[in-house]
């Protein structure tokens, strides 16, 4: 007779290892790493178990990372065009606008996926809190702050091109662009707070369910 208070007690990321142990007599033939081979095995179940979940929540659980980039790109559409209203730029709208969203979108969907939902999957992020912390930080860096920075060499390129503002020489550059961006930054504050809370509560929110799936039964598994 299993217990599945008793199963629902232990941490599911023990109880999947603890099964995986069981199993490796039976992978010997491999002549693989002993390591190796739960790694997999453990890769392997949570897919499984991850497939079991309600279609809504293992959308949620396998492209959040989406969700992190479209942030972005929004907070790169909003700087861009802040910087452009600065600099007093109007033309190539679109030639400016479409790399402040692609490039924001891509670099943020792949730093989430690589820190967060990847080591998730693989049963190398096990603790909550580091989970919450990597979403943050990932939301902060590359979903917040990173557009902010890329909008400066964008819209300064234009403003020089089309004459539109006029530049300081090379002495003043640095002084010039601190000058410049200081006001694009207060009023990029509170985007860049909600991507970093978002970012947060999505790593948050896929850790539980990941934990969830974890403490559903093994397909096929009959409990007695």
């Amino acid at each position: 007779m299993i217990s599945q208070t008793a199963i629902g007690a232990q941490d599911p990321m023990e109880n999947v290892k603890s099964m995986e142990q069981r199993n490796l007599r039976l992978k010997m033939e491999n002549h693989e790493p002993d390591g190796t081979i739960i790694k997999e095995n453990l890769t392997d179940i949570i897919a499984r178990k991850i497939n079991q979940l309600p279609e809504a929540e293992r959308n949620l659980l396998e492209n959040g990372s989406t969700y992190v980039g479209l942030n972005a790109a929004l907070c790169g559409l909003i700087a861009n065009s802040l910087f452009r209203r600065i600099l007093h730029v109007t033309q190539a709208r679109i030639a400016a606008g479409l790399p402040m969203a692609v490039i924001p979108f891509l670099t943020a969907n792949v730093s989430y996926k690589g820190f967060v939902s990847l080591p998730l999957n693989t049963g190398d992020l096990q603790c909550e809190t580091c989970t919450v912390t990597r979403g943050g930080l990932v939301g902060l860096v590359f979903g917040g702050l990173y557009p902010v920075f890329l909008a400066i060499p964008v819209n300064g390129g234009l403003a020089a091109r089309y004459n539109s503002a006029l530049l300081p020489e090379k002495g003043n550059i640095l002084n010039y662009w601190i000058r410049i961006s200081k006001p694009v930054f207060r009023k990029m504050l509170f985007p860049i707070l909600l991507q970093t809370g978002f970012a947060a509560y999505l790593g948050s929110r896929q850790y539980k369910l990941l934990i969830k799936a974890l403490q559903l039964p093994e397909p096929g598994l009959e409990i007695e």
